[in-house]
């Protein structure tokens, strides 16, 4: 089969690769309909992520169909169309039994990670039912890729974590995939305002048509003094850092209001400054997290009854073979105005 092949930072190449067999009863082995590229993913080539070995294969997001399951398979069976969890939950260790997938003593996030990934013809899910959700007849597999991650990641660790309620003022802080994962989501609970901050004019004007009540271009480096302007000088209720760098989080400081909430949702490769001096007295949570999925039926529910379109995020179409150039094109999305990238197999 075909594979994206992690080389070491800056380094991947499209490769053959044996097609994955079952290792453990619990397995199944999914063939790839359609996947995508994650953020995630040019931090892992940046070297941010110093678990992923060279050698393994790329992708934590994708839709299928089941090829073969293990013996201790039971709720799957061959032919069986499934959304892969970007997530892999044995459903059975503590932290599983707690809600935290993310921490699954023999998951977690190891797909594209740790084990080889979904950026190829083949992905073997270890954990299979717990792993992989049925995908309802008629769904939309473009809008269903969306599911894997951006969007329980948006909703679980910024609009969650971040205790959005009605009537707030949200700031999310990035534009990108993520950042419009959280905007759709929050709407869910009627905040007053979403505020959108980001370098990029399209992606901004995308914010305003997924329904940010506001944005702002942080090229002139007044954003603080602009929220404060825009909410009578007290902030926001909720600041989600939705790029991984430490300047953003730092945006996020200076924003939030009194008793708000800071909700880190980027990966960052790098160190940041934590303002204690500034916030000690302010009654401020911060709180991080790593997707745990436990919110993806919900949204697929949702999905499904077109309450929200995740679709709306794709921008641009690669088969598989072209991986590189969709790489290319992800990685270059200030010029090529990508948001989400499908990669059919």
């Amino acid at each position: 089969m075909k594979a994206l092949i992690y080389q070491g930072p800056g380094q991947k190449v499209l490769e053959d690769r044996p097609i994955p067999e079952i290792q453990a009863a619990t397995d199944a082995v999914v063939k790839i309909a359609k996947t995508t590229i994650c953020g995630t993913d040019l931090h892992i080539l940046k070297g941010d992520v110093p678990s992923c070995r060279p050698g393994c294969i790329l992708g934590h997001e994708g839709v299928g169909v089941v090829e073969r399951t293990g013996a201790g398979v039971t709720t799957f069976r061959q032919g069986d169309p499934v959304l892969i969890s970007c997530i892999s939950a044995c459903g059975k260790c503590d932290y599983c039994r707690r809600g935290m997938y993310s921490h699954c003593t023999t998951g977690g996030w190891i797909l594209g990670n740790q084990i080889d990934g979904t950026q190829a013809e083949y992905v073997r899910i270890p954990h299979a039912d717990t792993s992989l959700y049925r995908i309802p007849e008629g769904a939309d597999h473009e809008a269903l890729a969306m599911l894997s991650d951006i969007l329980p990641t948006g909703f679980e660790c910024g609009v969650l974590n971040g205790k959005v309620q009605p009537g707030n003022t949200v700031a999310i802080v990035g534009a990108g995939p993520i950042g419009l994962a959280a905007l759709l989501t929050a709407q869910f609970y009627s905040p007053a305002e979403i505020i959108m901050v980001d370098f990029d004019d399209y992606r901004l004007q995308v914010s305003k048509r997924l329904g940010a009540t506001a944005t702002i271009n942080a090229a002139d480096g007044k954003i603080a003094e602009t929220v404060l302007q825009m909410t009578g000088g007290r902030g926001v209720d909720t600041a989600i850092e939705a790029v991984g760098v430490p300047a953003s989080f730092n945006t996020c400081e200076d924003i939030v209001a009194p008793g708000g909430t800071i909700a880190n949702v980027g990966v960052h490769g790098s160190k940041v400054h934590l303002h204690l001096e500034r916030l000690w007295a302010r009654n401020i949570t911060i709180t991080t997290r790593l997707v745990d999925t436990v919110t993806m039926p919900m949204l697929l529910k949702t999905v499904q009854s077109r309450k929200i379109d995740p679709k709306l995020l794709v921008t641009h179409r690669f088969k598989l073979e072209r991986i590189l150039d969709a790489y290319d094109t992800f990685g270059r999305a200030a010029s090529t105005q990508a948001l989400k990238v499908i990669i059919e197999a």
